[in-house]
């Protein structure tokens, strides 16, 4: 082996490496997503259909909410501020960039906690909705679920007065003039009314239950991985192989070249050529090896 080869072929191991180090690394990052997806399911598992619990039970009084908590049914009993209602804008709801209404809801003991009571669509002729339901008068008593107040918008977007461009309750406090001990740290997700009003909004999808494709894509990154030291190995592998055959290729012609002149065919062309059973071995060989790289290919679309 000459140092130029040995140095290629170093090369072509170096890359397999460093190829499968990054194949590694987002394998491991995969894996993590998985586990975070699992927790989440085990959650929503856990609290979704749990009993009701007062709210003050679940955050405290200028208290926050701790995230093992979401999805908890919380039951509220108060009244809505039906004046301070708040739209949530360009929500996916329905196949239409729908609005979420939230009502302000004061409970007897004169909390101040924000209800998602569902989502309407756009007017057919406009970006408003045409109307909406409105929430129940008096005295209610409201299940709702838990869910952490989402982040201010990072991209400088606004909406239009009574609207807001996420479910940052900061946000909406201050778009809906909230004042008070109002919690900031949660909003509910409308499970059901008593009484309940004359005409409801559009309900909230359950979340899904779908573990997602994170486990299948990490393994997928780790045969990417061995894949990659298997064709490095057939390249250094299918390179000794050709350098063997040329190697009888030019024993066989000095054979031929330094053997008597009766022994040499009449034609002065067949000096050159290559004895026909060294040829057939070595078409035979080249034969294996696009079989070889044939079956490779066919493994990696696979």
């Amino acid at each position: 082996m000459t140092r130029q080869t040995a140095l290629r072929w170093s090369g072509y191991v170096a890359i397999a490496v460093a190829f499968a180090i990054a194949c590694a690394y987002l394998s491991n990052w995969q894996f993590s997503r998985n586990e975070d997806r699992n927790a989440q399911l085990e959650l929503v598992e856990r609290n979704y259909d749990a009993e009701p619990a007062p709210l003050d039970g679940i955050i405290p009084s200028s208290g926050e909410l701790d995230p093992a908590d979401e999805w908890h049914p919380v039951e509220l009993r108060g009244e809505y501020l039906a004046d301070d209602q708040v739209l949530v804008r360009n929500r996916p709801h329905g196949g239409t960039s729908a609005f979420e209404v939230l009502v302000p809801f004061r409970t007897t003991d004169g909390r101040v906690f924000v209800v998602d009571r569902g989502w309407v669509p756009p007017a057919s002729d406009g970006p408003e909705p045409d109307r909406i339901a409105a929430p129940p008068s008096g005295i209610v008593t409201v299940v709702a679920r838990l869910k952490p107040a989402e982040a201010a918008p990072t991209s400088g977007r606004s909406a239009p007065d009574g609207q807001v461009p996420t479910i940052n309750l900061d946000l909406v406090a201050a778009e809906a003039g909230l004042t008070g001990d109002v919690v900031t740290s949660a909003y509910g997700l409308l499970v059901s009314e008593d009484p309940a009003p004359a005409e409801t909004l559009g309900a909230m999808p359950s979340p899904s239950e779908d573990p997602g494709p994170h486990l299948s894509y990490a393994i997928q990154w780790i045969l990417f991985a061995i894949m990659g030291f298997v064709f490095i190995w057939y390249m250094i592998r299918t390179e000794r192989r050709h350098r063997r055959e040329d190697e009888e290729d030019a024993a066989a012609a000095a054979a031929s070249a330094d053997s008597p002149v009766g022994s040499v065919p009449p034609s002065a062309e067949t000096a050159s050529v290559v004895p026909p059973t060294l040829r057939r071995r070595r078409d035979a060989k080249r034969d294996r090896d696009m079989q070889d790289e044939d079956a490779i290919l066919d493994s990696s679309r696979s």
